[in-house]
């Protein structure tokens, strides 16, 4: 009774999409908030604009995820490669 697991493209693999844009956001969200801390404290003197700052960072790391992964979604499929081509119209 053995599960067939079918393979799947990795241009179609919506599983590995999703793992690979949680992975960017977390990262990037909080290497973002990071930096903004760093900045805060070096640059502010008030805990307001020192969460400000943080805050921002980590708004900056959000959105440059996300356009990374809508990019990773929308993406269309990678075109042929020439070796194919040729070799289906060598065979015509």
């Amino acid at each position: 009774m053995g599960e067939k697991k079918e393979i799947v493209a990795p241009e179609h693999d919506v599983n590995a999409k999703w793992d690979a844009c949680i992975d960017l956001t977390t990262r990037r969200f909080v290497y973002s908030s990071l930096g903004g801390a760093f900045a805060g404290l070096l640059f502010f003197r008030s805990p307001v604009t020192r969460w400000a700052s943080i805050a921002f960072g980590a708004g900056i790391g959000i959105g440059s995820a996300y356009t990374d992964c809508s990019r990773a979604f929308d993406a269309p499929p990678p075109p042929k490669s020439a070796e194919t081509s040729v070799s289906q119209a060598a065979e015509e």
